[in-house]
């Protein structure tokens, strides 16, 4: 495997003993916007400042405390910060193997590859198509970088896949949303609404492929940079501006509502627009850059507007220093 083992240790459960090694199983892919300094392009950075006197201090001087009260602190020394760090053991301690099914997908938070090493691949092997066959996962605690995590153990594919999850704590309850609940005869669809939902979802259903699936957003913020850039433009700053979403149309009757989705949103359309690939996508890409070069010429025309009164500002400096020359010789004569 190309990715660098981040960690190193064992699934263990009973008397089983598995070494494995973790890889990181995501990749960052956003845009990253840097804070610069727009009247000389530097980079802008991070002071630690005293919010109440707006004053820079030393790193020394910070200490580390935690509000139990509104507004009073608790403070803690390094020390104790140290001694209350779990004990880290290099074991993915299994505490139970519950149904996957069980598990809401909002405690999950960020997977990784467990890769057998050493003379694990056979009993690695039994636990994943063991954990398959039965339709379970198992819940673990393990401790990565001096930090507890709850985690899943899941099986993908070949692989065994360690999900760090959310603790139950973290996780809001639904209790303060408004839902329909489930078997309220109020929310019930009829017989031919429930019909054609089903044909809408069998309709629009296919195979899960993640390729079909791009960020939209860093595509155009990528192509108007490389279009910037090819034009000598590498110091310009571009904020992204966000598009209005579009308005659907206000459908209150359900059942018309699914049988316009039928006939306009699903089916041939969908599927044709799947088959069709990278090429049914171009146009909307195009009508993106154009769009983003538009609002960079956009860009350029206001930043020569401010550049005007800058311009001004600098020649009533000049008469200004002129004038006091020439009273100044005045007086002299």
């Amino acid at each position: 495997m190309a990715t660098r083992t981040i960690w190193k240790g064992a699934i263990s459960f009973g008397l089983i003993h598995i070494p494995v090694g973790l890889h990181t199983a995501t990749t960052e892919s956003g845009i990253d916007f840097d804070w610069l300094d727009r009247r000389s392009m530097d980079p802008v950075g991070y002071k630690r400042v005293n919010k109440r006197t707006g004053k820079e201090i030393q790193a020394e001087d910070i200490a580390r405390g935690v509000e139990y009260e509104d507004g009073r602190y608790v403070i803690l020394s390094p020390e104790e910060i140290e001694r209350a760090y779990p004990r880290t053991t290099q074991t993915i301690d299994i505490q139970m193997f519950v149904d996957a099914a069980q598990v809401p997908f909002v405690y999950l938070e960020r997977p990784y590859y467990a890769e057998p090493v050493e003379r694990g691949r056979k009993v690695y092997a039994l636990l994943r198509d063991t954990l398959r066959e039965t339709g379970r996962i198992g819940i673990a605690k393990v401790v990565i970088h001096t930090r507890q995590h709850l985690a899943a153990l899941v099986p993908s594919g070949d692989a065994l896949v360690l999900n760090l999850m959310r603790w139950g704590d973290e996780v809001k309850p639904l209790a303060g949303l408004d839902l329909p609940a489930a078997g309220d005869r109020d929310m019930a669809a009829s017989a031919g609404e429930r019909k054609m939902a089903r044909m809408l979802v069998e309709t629009m259903s296919g195979d899960w492929d993640p390729a079909q699936f791009q960020d939209e957003f860093r595509r155009a913020i990528l192509a108007l940079v490389e279009k910037k850039a090819r034009a000598g433009k590498a110091r310009a700053v571009v904020e992204p501006q966000e598009e209005a979403p579009g308005r659907g149309d206000n459908v209150i009757d359900l059942t018309e509502l699914l049988r316009r989705s039928l006939k306009g949103k699903g089916g041939a359309p969908a599927k044709a627009a799947r088959k069709a690939g990278p090429a049914a996508d171009a146009a909307p890409r195009k009508t993106a850059r154009k769009a983003a070069g538009k609002a960079a010429a956009k860009g350029a025309g206001n930043a020569g507007a401010r550049a005007a009164p800058r311009t001004a500002r600098k020649a009533a400096s000049a008469a200004r220093k002129t004038a006091g020359g020439a009273s100044r010789t005045r007086k002299a004569a």
